[in-house]
C-alpha cells in the first residue's frame, strides 16, 4: 500500500473558498505570525537607550523581555481554544487590536514597570497570528495544497528576522526608541485592516466547539495523550532546535571560537534564513509530486548526515566560518524540507479542533527552544564541536521520534490512518 495514504489522514470539504490569489494569504498569514518575533527583534537594538531613558537597571531590562516571552507562552495555550470556538477571525482581529493597544501602552511608559505591563499585553496577543494561522490554512484546503501554502508562509516568514533588527536600529538612531513601538502599532493596525476586508472566517458555526471547562478539559487531555500527536510534535519540533542553538549561541560561538566582530555576525542569520526559505521553497515544489513520508526522510536525511559530518569535521580540523556556517544554513534547509509535511499531519490528527492542535504544538516547539535555551547551549557553546554535538542529538531526537511513529503506524498501533 502507499505509504502516504497511510501515513495522510483525515480529508473534509472547506467551508468557504479562497478566490484570490494564494500568495496573497500566504503573505497575510506570514505577517501574522511574524509580529511575535518581529515584536523581539525590533526592539533588541534599542535595550540601551531604554535603559538610560527610563533609569533601568540590566536586570529590569531583561524582564522586559521575559514577560514578553511569559505572556506570549501562557496564551500559545489558548489562541487555538478560542479560535475553535468563537472562530479565527474574531481571535485574530482581537489579538491584533490588543497588540496595538499593548505598543501604544509601551510606547508612552514612563516607567519600566508599565513598559514591562505592556510587554506581557504584546505577548500574550501576538502568538494568535502564527497558531490560528496553521488552523485556517488546514481550513481551507486539502493536504497537498496546504503544504505548498504552508511553504509559502515560512517564505515570507523568513524575512521577518533579516530585517526586523535593521528597522529597530534605523528607528532608533533616527527617532528614538519610542518610535519602535509606534511602529509596531502601526503595523497591527495596518494588518488588522487587511485581516478585516480580505481574511474570511473559515470556521462555519456547525463545526464550532464548546469553551465550557469541562469539554475544553477533554480535548486538551484528547490531544496530550494522543502518542501520535507527541511523536510528530518531538519530530518537527526538536530538530528545530539543532539549528537554534547555533543562533543562540552567536557572541560565543562567533566571537570567541572564530575571532568574528560583531559587525560580522549578520552571515550566521543570513545563511540561516536562506537555508530555511530554500527548503520552504523546495518543500512547496514537492508538495503532491513525491509521498509526504518520502520528503520527511529527505529532509531527515539532510539535517543529520550535515550534522554529523559537522561534528566528524570538528573533531579534526579547525573551525572556519566556512566550516560552521556552511552546516548551519544546509541543517536549516532540512527541517525546513520535512517540517511543512509533519505540521500538517498533526493537524490532520484533530480535524475538529485544529486550532487547539496548532496550540499546543506551538507551545512544545517553544518548550524545545526554551530547553535549548536554558540548558543544552550553555553546556554545549564551550566549544563548536560540542555545538556541533548537541544540535546533531537534537536531530537524531526528531528522527527517533518520526521512527517511533512509523513504526505504530506500520505495527497498526494506531489503525490505518
Amino acid at each position: 500500500m502507499n505509504q502516504d495514504l497511510i501515513l495522510n489522514v483525515t480529508t473534509f470539504q472547506p467551508a468557504v473558498h479562497w478566490v484570490k490569489p494564494l500568495w496573497w494569504l500566504a503573505a497575510l498569514l506570514a505577517a501574522l505570525a511574524t509580529l511575535g518575533p518581529f515584536a523581539i527583534d525590533t526592539y533588541l537594538p534599542a535595550f540601551n537607550s531604554i535603559s538610560v531613558s527610563l533609569v533601568a537597571t540590566p536586570f529590569q531590562m531583561q524582564q522586559t523581555l521575559s514577560a514578553y516571552l511569559i505572556g506570549f507562552s501562557v496564551m500559545m495555550l489558548l489562541h487555538g481554544a478560542l479560535s475553535d470556538s468563537f472562530g479565527r477571525r474574531p481571535v485574530i482581529l482581537g489579538g491584533l487590536g490588543v497588540f496595538a493597544l499593548a505598543s501604544l501602552i509601551c510606547g508612552i511608559a514612563n516607567h519600566i514597570g508599565v513598559l514591562i505591563a505592556g510587554r506581557v499585553l504584546q505577548g500574550m496577543s501576538c502568538g494568535a497570528g502564527i497558531v490560528v494561522g496553521r488552523a485556517i490554512v488546514r481550513d481551507l484546503f486539502d493536504s497537498v495544497q496546504a503544504q505548498r501554502l504552508m511553504s509559502q508562509i515560512t517564505l515570507f516568514f523568513g524575512i521577518a528576522p533579516a530585517v526586523a533588527p535593521i528597522i529597530g536600529g534605523w528607528l532608533l538612531t533616527l527617532i528614538g526608541w519610542r518610535s519602535i513601538f509606534w511602529f509596531m502599532m502601526t503595523v497591527a493596525i495596518v494588518l488588522c485592516i487587511l485581516a478585516w476586508i480580505t481574511l474570511p472566517e473559515t470556521l462555519p458555526m456547525e463545526r464550532r466547539q464548546s469553551f465550557a471547562l469541562a469539554p475544553l478539559a477533554r480535548a486538551y487531555w484528547s490531544v496530550l495523550s494522543d502518542s501520535r500527536f507527541l511523536l510528530l510534535t518531538i519530530a518537527s519540533g526538536v530538530p528545530f532546535s539543532a539549528v537554534f542553538i547555533f543562533i543562540l549561541s552567536a557572541p560565543t560561538l562567533l566571537g570567541e571560537h572564530l575571532s568574528l566582530p560583531p559587525t560580522q555576525f549578520f552571515w550566521l542569520f543570513v545563511f540561516c534564513i536562506s537555508g530555511i526559505m530554500g527548503g520552504a521553497w523546495t518543500s512547496g515544489r514537492l508538495a503532491g509530486r513525491i509521498p509526504r513520508e518520502r520528503q520527511i526522510r529527505i529532509g531527515f536525511s539532510i539535517t543529520l548526515s550535515i550534522a554529523v559530518a559537522n561534528v566528524l569535521w570538528h573533531l579534526f580540523f579547525p573551525p572556519t566560518p566556512v566550516s560552521v556556517i556552511g552546516p548551519v544554513c544546509l541543517i536549516a534547509f532540512g527541517w525546513s524540507l520535512l517540517t511543512p509535511c509533519i505540521t500538517l499531519m498533526v493537524l490532520d490528527l484533530f480535524p475538529k479542533r485544529l486550532g487547539l492542535a496548532s496550540s499546543l504544538q506551538a507551545f512544545f516547539a517553544g518548550l524545545s527552544n526554551a530547553i535549548t535555551a536554558g540548558i543544552i547551549a550553555p553546556l554545549a557553546m564551550g566549544s563548536v564541536e560540542g555545538l556541533a554535538a548537541a544540535s546533531a542529538m537534537l536531530g537524531f531526537v526528531g528522527l527517533l521520534s518520526w521512527n517511533l511513529y512509523r513504526s505504530g503506524i506500520r505495527r497498526g498501533r494506531w489503525g490505518t490512518l
